[in-house]
């Protein structure tokens, strides 16, 4: 059955880039036409051998092949959005055919569409927003708290120690009481973690800080991840509980471990406040019927870049932002760093500060 699903996807992806590959053939004048295609061409194949070799180069090679393999496919999507939209609009006659065939106009044109996008989502992605809530609770604290909370880091060959150290320190600048991480800290691989020594990054974090496991550290080595995890000085919850200043802090396993423990089971006995941490955010009616206070989610990324993210908003009962079921309430995040192409366009990269308050006068 899996394969049967992934030999049609397969197919369909062939179809779509043949689709493409025809339309920038045919666009280019004469002289232009190998050019055209066969760039296009050396950078779909730049990304997938990347996955074949960036284990087995330099980290420096490893990360231009990351990058420029990975950005390959934003180019490919707003070329078949561009091509397809080309199409029909000259289909209704309102855009002359001549566009369209051996046209310098019309190839600089689709290019410098899909430049500028590229560019626009490039620039906005490493803009980190800040989104800031209040929660109350009559639940007894030991004292009134702000946590900093955050998903999809997304680190390795693009998103490097460099550009972690900048998150620290807008972490840091919080002030937080205590930090929280949804899962996926580590991109596709933990090599360049581990060799680039990010953990002590983490360690100049001036809170404690919680994590649960996402389904990229299981991509990655996930023995590894817990190991680099304890380096890091970040406390790993694997259907587990934490307590902390009046806080139950429940830490589920991702579900991509089929062997996880029901919600319910991590439960039992619980008086504080309880915030779940759970990477893939499905099935949010169990953190409703198990009476969870807050719930801290990522995964989705929203889709990253539009119109992706009209899927993911299908897709889920909640892709992304605040939300409430009954007297829980969520937040899921459309991650802080990203996988792939350092791109977003319609969506952001993003993290959450929650201060959790026990006088609703000061809920903002």
């Amino acid at each position: 059955m899996r394969i049967n699903i992934f030999i049609g996807i397969l197919a369909v992806v062939l179809l779509l880039v043949g689709y493409v590959s025809w339309h920038l053939w045919r666009i280019a004048p004469g002289g232009y036409k190998w050019g055209a295609l066969g760039f296009f061409v050396l950078w779909m194949i730049t990304f997938f051998v990347g996955f074949a070799i960036t284990e087995r180069i330099t980290i420096g090679a490893a990360t231009v092949v990351y990058e420029v393999g990975n950005t390959w496919l934003i180019a490919f999507l707003y070329l078949l959005l561009i091509f397809i939209v080309a199409d029909i609009v000259s289909l209704c006659h309102l855009l002359p055919k001549e566009y369209l065939k051996n046209s310098m106009v019309g190839l600089l044109a689709v290019v410098g569409i899909v430049t500028v996008i590229m560019a626009i989502g490039g620039f906005h992605y490493h803009h980190k927003y800040r989104e800031e809530i209040t929660v109350f609770t009559n639940k007894p604290l030991e004292k009134e708290l702000t946590i900093v909370m955050a998903s999809d880091l997304h680190l390795g060959y693009h998103n490097r120690k460099a550009e972690l150290a900048r998150w620290i320190d807008l972490f840091n600048d919080e002030k937080p009481d205590l930090a929280l991480i949804g899962g996926d800290i580590i991109d596709l691989s933990i090599r360049p973690v581990l060799e680039g020594n990010y953990a002590e990054e983490f360690r100049r974090l001036k809170a404690p800080v919680y994590a649960v496991l996402g389904n990229h550290e299981y991509f990655s080595n996930v023995e590894k991840a817990e190991s680099f995890f304890m380096e890091a000085g970040i406390i790993l919850l694997k259907d587990s509980v934490a307590h902390f200043k009046g806080l139950d802090i429940i830490g589920r396993n991702d579900r991509t471990n089929t062997k996880r423990k029901d919600l319910s089971e991590m439960t039992t006995g619980l008086d504080g406040f309880t915030i779940l941490l759970d990477h893939q955010p499905y099935l949010l009616e169990e953190a409703e019927k198990a009476g969870i206070d807050f719930q801290f989610s990522g995964h989705t990324h929203r889709g990253q870049v539009w119109p992706i993210s009209w899927i993911t908003d299908m897709v889920y009962e909640k892709s992304w932002g605040h939300h409430h079921r009954g007297n829980t309430q969520y937040y899921i995040s459309s991650g802080l760093g990203i996988w792939g192409p350092k791109i977003r366009i319609g969506t952001r990269s993003e993290y959450l500060v929650v201060h959790i308050v026990t006088d609703r006068n000061k809920i903002k």
